[in-house]
């Protein structure tokens, strides 16, 4: 009698298995059964809330459901980061990542409140963004080389606006100062948004920015960029050189755009993700529409190498504080 109860569990259990096992397996086929909601950490209008709509547009024709952008803007991107890396990871809450919440804060903020690294499960990239150098056309300078010799014939007397301190900015225009030698003041607000309105009115005289959110300014006379920080010459600014030309290469740094999920998502969840992504960047009206508003399609960046990426940009902005011995108070 005994010997037959353990056989009927046994054969119960495997039952139970094989039962279960194709359940799990066809569960990225029934993914998504409903809304998915991305979470983009910053407000309305600005380079990632771009991008971040213009991938949930595409992505809700490619899985046939509704992908809801939700703006959580705050403290640098903090508090729309942190709300996803405490999500549920069943594929259904996703975040628009970005240079400044998964690089620069984790870099330069030691407390924040979610992991950059170990609190999300990467997908890809969906842009690259060349950054620009910004300049008010009242400056007496047209190319690079003429604004650093004007900015060393007046030392002190020139200032910069970033987007606060940390920012890619700050770090970036500091790397710059310190390669040349240059003096210049930094100003700090509080967004990018306040920086670029004292910029051109002439209250400030520099910034670094990305391409993408000021290129009508640049078109229309309103700013002058004087270098791209980009593999290649921008074609929606052909004449202004890479920083890579101007043996700069350290400056010559794009910032990126991408998509994540929280972590311990399922693998087939992640991958079926990744698949939709890439086959949307991939699309000719994509690309033509990404390259209309200044971003660049990345290449193929797989999950795990989106992870390292994330790892390696961190400590190239730890390593630039460290060495630069730059003031983030």
């Amino acid at each position: 009698m005994i010997l037959h109860r353990r056989r009927f569990i046994s054969t119960t259990c495997a039952l139970s298995s094989a039962i279960a096992l194709p359940a799990l397996a066809q569960a990225p086929a029934r993914y998504p059964s409903r809304p998915i909601t991305l979470v983009v950490p910053f407000p309305p209008g600005g380079s990632v809330d771009g991008a971040g709509r213009a991938m949930a547009d595409r992505l809700s024709k490619v899985l046939g459901q509704t992908v809801i952008v939700d703006n959580k803007a705050g403290a640098g991107g903090t508090i729309g980061s942190t709300m996803v890396a405490k999500a549920a990871p069943d594929g259904y809450t996703l975040i628009v990542t970005s240079q400044t919440t998964h690089v620069v804060n984790p870099a330069v903020s030691p407390r924040l409140p979610y992991d950059a690294v170990n609190d999300f499960a990467p997908i890809t990239l969906i842009d690259r963004l060349a950054n620009v150098l910004l300049i008010n056309p009242s400056l007496p300078v047209k190319n690079f080389a003429e604004f650093v010799k004007y900015v060393k014939a007046n030392p002190g007397k020139l200032n910069y606006a970033s987007s606060g301190n940390g920012s890619v900015a700050h770090l970036s225009m500091e790397l710059l100062k310190a390669k040349l030698g240059l003096f210049i003041t930094h100003i700090p607000y509080r967004g990018a948004g306040p920086a670029l309105v004292d910029l051109l009115s002439g209250q400030v005289h520099m910034t670094w920015n990305n391409l993408t959110s000021n290129l009508n300014l640049i078109q229309n006379g309103r700013l002058r960029a004087l270098a791209v920080a980009s593999p290649i010459r921008a074609p929606q600014t052909p004449d202004v050189p890479t920083f890579e030309e101007l043996k700069l290469p350290e400056l010559n740094l794009t910032s990126w755009t991408g998509i994540a999920a929280p972590a311990k998502t399922p693998e087939p969840i992640i991958a079926k993700l990744y698949e939709a992504m890439r086959s949307i960047l991939r699309d000719p009206q994509t690309q033509e529409a990404w390259r209309t508003r200044g971003a660049m399609v990345p290449e193929d960046v797989k999950p795990a190498e989106y992870r390292q990426e994330i790892q390696q940009r961190i400590q190239f902005y730890r390593n630039i504080v460290k060495t630069h011995k730059i003031d983030l108070e």
